[in-house]
């Protein structure tokens, strides 16, 4: 009878033996990694053993961030992420737990910072998924909390009254700051980082901030670069007739203070001299100046807050036809939508201009052709006191827009300095 030999193959031999290895786990196992492996796919399980903790630290030092953004990362990191996430490993973070993170964090912070603050933790978990150490991040499709439009409300910009309000009953030390912000759009940081080094011809170039722990005696370095930007970057800011006066008043009245290589016209006094002021500190004396002028809002709290007046600077420059583009840049934006999605909405209809503006253009040419001209002209002509003209300064006061029927603030001579 034919056929094969027991032990030597075939259905009743080595056959069946190999069969039967072949479904061991063990070498199955083996035998998907080896083949992960040859296609560049293989995870090393150990890589993805590491704590969150442990990963976030080593993330972290290799950012390469200026000193606040460091700052803030840590700080993020070790209220938040760590405290809920840190033990887990890598692998071991699942989307739920992602999902948890977001709804936790949603009731301690905005919308928007939630939003801000996820695009740390994607890329925490990116870098992860880079270096091979998981096959994808568990904060890929998370949820997040629904952001709205961030369009300003025209109510919580404060008129030139209330601007000029807040800066005489501010004190004194600090009146300039107040206009910094409201006349040239500056953040408070960078009000407060003010040197005699930013006065350009007819501009302010401004290249630096105070760091979040200016105030602390024990600050390293009280100066950092710009938000969004990298050390040395700077952006020019149009300087006012009417704020080169406001600059000049300070100076004569308090004089600058050197600090390092810079000659700022901002620094603590009393027992906190040798440091600088900073958002937190400077806080209390805008809610103080505020409160005293009057200008309370709901439950009879301070109405408004110092990053309004950078809402006045923008409202005032494109209620008077400043492009977008320019304010958004001057400002200091990191994209062009940012300033149209909080500022849009302000800018002046332009419907009718467009329509007369082809109607020049491509309709039949009027019989009174030299007078639509002069009416064009005039109608185009740049406001008396408006940013653009060289002459006039930057104050406010109520009026209406020339290109269309709203309320805008228009931009005057300065009144007398006290």
């Amino acid at each position: 009878m034919d056929g094969p030999l027991p032990g030597a193959g075939g259905t009743d031999g080595s056959s069946a033996r190999g069969e039967l290895l072949d479904e061991d786990p063990a070498r199955q196992f083996a035998a998907r990694a080896e083949h992960l492996k040859d296609q560049g796919l293989f995870l090393d399980p150990k890589r993805g053993a590491v704590t969150v903790r442990a990963f976030a630290a080593d993330w972290l030092e290799r950012r390469l961030v200026g000193e606040n953004t460091h700052r803030n990362y840590d700080s993020f990191l070790r209220l938040h992420l760590l405290p809920q996430l840190g033990r887990k490993t890598l692998a071991g973070v699942e989307r739920a737990d992602i999902d948890r993170f977001v709804a936790a964090l949603s009731t301690k912070l905005s919308a928007s910072t939630v939003h801000d603050r996820m695009t740390l933790v994607r890329s925490l978990f990116q870098t992860a998924v880079d270096e091979r150490r998981i096959p994808r991040s568990p904060v890929d499709g998370a949820k997040l909390p629904r952001v709205g439009s961030g369009a300003v409300d025209e109510d919580a910009i404060p008129t030139r009254e209330d601007v000029d309000l807040i800066a005489r009953h501010i004190e004194p030390y600090y009146r300039l700051s107040v206009y910094l912000q409201a006349g040239a759009g500056l953040r408070v940081s960078e009000a407060l980082a003010f040197a005699t080094q930013c006065r350009r011809a007819g501009a302010l170039r401004v290249r630096e901030q105070v760091s979040r722990t200016a105030h602390r005696a024990d600050c390293p370095e009280r100066f950092g670069p710009l938000k969004h930007r990298t050390p040395g970057a700077y952006r020019d800011v149009p300087l006012a007739v009417f704020l080169e006066q406001e600059i000049d008043a300070h100076l004569r009245r308090w004089g600058a203070t050197p600090v390092g290589c810079r000659d700022v016209l901002f620094v603590r006094r009393g027992v906190a001299a040798g440091t600088m002021p900073t958002a937190t500190t400077y806080g209390p004396d805008f809610r103080r100046a505020v409160r005293a002028a009057g200008l309370l809002g709901r439950g009879r709290t301070p109405k408004y807050t110092p990053h309004t007046l950078r809402h006045f600077f923008a409202s005032t420059a494109l209620a008077h036809g400043v492009p977008v583009h320019e304010v958004s840049r001057w400002l200091g934006h990191t994209s062009i939508k940012t300033t149209v999605d909080i500022y849009g909405h302000l800018v002046p209809a332009a419907w009718e201009r467009c329509r007369q503006a082809l109607e020049q253009a491509l309709g039949p040419a009027p019989a009174d052709a030299p007078a639509a001209a002069s009416a064009v002209a005039h109608r185009t002509a740049t406001a008396a006191g408006s940013p653009l003209d060289p002459v006039g300064g930057i104050r406010v006061c109520a009026g209406h827009s020339v290109g269309a029927d709203v309320p805008v603030q228009r931009l005057v001579h300065a009144c007398a300095l006290t």
